[in-house]
């Protein structure tokens, strides 16, 4: 059975960092595409950071660029996102999933499995 879960969020001050993980289990994700996304009460999911199979290639949202980067450990089947200089509008459950290819892609429908999510509070 795939499973993602996700760690690392918490309540942070507004300048502050956080680093989120996303542990996968059921099956290797190491030829898979992974990405992050984040939902704030009453507004869609959003997309965040996607990560390539092989680490090499990845994709930010305009909002987080230059600011959040996502990294990957295949052998440990896990994927990072590293998250500095928040703000509080980065507030929301923050999501990680796993699409059915190598391509870092943007769209939630791309993905086919996901995690249950992790808070992230950033106070202002």
């Amino acid at each position: 059975q795939v499973q993602l879960v996700e760690s690392g969020g918490g309540l942070v001050q507004a300048g502050g960092s956080l680093r989120l993980s996303c542990a996968a289990s059921g099956r290797t994700f190491s030829s898979n595409a992974m990405g992050w996304f984040r939902q704030a009460p009453g507004k869609e999911r959003e997309f965040v950071a996607a990560i390539g199979g092989s680490g090499v290639s990845s994709l930010y949202a305009d909002s987080v660029n230059g600011r959040f980067t996502i990294s990957r450990d295949n052998a440990k089947d896990t994927v990072y996102l590293q998250m500095n200089s928040l703000k509080p509008e980065d507030t929301a459950v923050y999501y990680c999933a796993v699409r059915p290819n190598r391509s870092p892609k943007s769209g939630a429908r791309e993905y086919d499995y996901w995690g249950q999510g992790t808070q992230v509070t950033v106070s202002s």
